[in-house]
């Protein structure tokens, strides 16, 4: 054998080693694993490590900081089983990455309670630190702005806290509105009276609200003025007290728009902005009003700004991709929005 060869073979000696980890229980053991072992080879894919077990203890076998983070990232999903909690492809994959970027520390702030329970009985928990923090923001203020691509839960978490705050009595209605902007096509070609041709528009908070309440109960509330979703332009001249209000897809509305909805505020309301820069809308190169809302208002106390980044999709992981893809190629001015657009709100560290 060469020198150069037993020198190199002596490096790869010094730099392979092994952690072990103890589990408690067997059937944490095999939650970890998943079907087919699928969540530890993700894992053992990442890192480029070889993960075994025997009876209660778990080996960890490759380069020293390979092994190291493939230890810490197995740690942080005990945790998560051991809060009774599922581990899915999203939340592997994302403490994967808090470890990469030596994040892991926060992965401990997911503990919590759950915000909601849906009618079926689902726990809604945000999923990463970023929905976290959005949470806290619209629990803290009276208004919070959250801006952020698509899949990463601004909307559904925004009704989940107005369902909480409504079934708590801390407001009387919902209202859940977004302006009826055309994605490339036209309102004046579908069928049926302006309701019907706004109502496809609207689908996905109706979606979100059948979801938490179920559609009877929806309807209940529906019926006795409890809960409303209409199109932007009905709010026009409204005093909106008692009432947790819903922007959605905010980034369509002009800045004439976005100042009418933001002064129908009443007493005891709250109000939530949510909307993505990269996927405006608006005809004729007209500007959006949610961009000049987050720079008017950064400076005003309980008006809260949250960034989101594609680590927040909770939707297939090549969502993730696509959007960072995205952005790259349109080179988008949200990095600017997040410097200047906030004071001591929920912006990205």
């Amino acid at each position: 054998m060469c020198y150069n060869c037993f020198e190199l073979l002596k490096k790869r000696e010094f730099c392979f080693t092994e952690q072990i980890i103890n589990i408690d229980r067997m059937e944490n053991a095999v939650a970890l694993f998943g079907s087919f072992d699928g969540n530890i080879k993700l894992i053992e894919k990442e890192f480029n490590v070889r993960v075994t077990c025997r009876d209660s203890e778990l080996k960890v076998e490759g380069d020293a900081e390979n092994t190291s983070k493939a230890c810490k990232v197995i740690e942080s999903l005990l945790q998560f089983i051991n809060r009774g909690e599922a581990l899915s492809e999203q939340n592997i994959r994302y403490c994967i990455s808090l470890v990469n970027e030596g994040s892991e520390d926060k992965i401990e702030q997911l503990a919590g309670d759950c915000i909601c329970i849906t009618s079926k009985g689902k726990p809604i928990k945000p999923k990463t630190i970023g929905q976290k923090r959005y949470c806290s923001q619209i629990a803290k203020n009276t208004v919070t702005i959250g801006v952020g691509p698509a899949g990463t839960g601004k909307t559904y978490l925004a009704v989940a806290m107005a369902v909480t705050a409504f079934r708590s009595k801390q407001i009387n209605r919902i209202i859940l509105t977004r302006p009826a902007v055309e994605a490339g096509e036209k309102l004046g070609f579908l069928p049926g009276d302006l309701q019907s041709k706004v109502d496809p528009y609207l689908r996905p908070l109706y979606d979100a609200l059948f979801d938490m309440l179920g559609a009877e109960t929806y309807q209940k509330y529906v019926e006795r003025g409890n809960i409303e979703v209409a199109p932007l332009a009905y709010m026009r001249g409204r005093t909106l007290d008692d009432s947790f209000i819903i922007l959605d897809e905010a980034q369509n509305t002009t800045r004439e728009q976005m100042k009418m909805f933001l002064t129908r505020l009443g007493f005891n309301s709250k109000m939530v902005i949510t909307g993505d820069i990269t996927q405006i809308d608006l005809p004729n190169g007209a500007k959006s009003g949610l961009k000049d809302c987050i720079k008017i208002l950064k400076n005003i106390d309980d008006i809260g700004t949250c960034f989101f980044d594609e680590k927040d999709v909770v939707r297939h992981r090549l969502v993730q991709d696509i959007i960072k893809a995205y952005a790259k190629f349109e080179n988008t001015d949200i990095d600017n929005l997040r410097n200047n657009g906030s004071k001591n709100n929920g912006s990205k560290n």
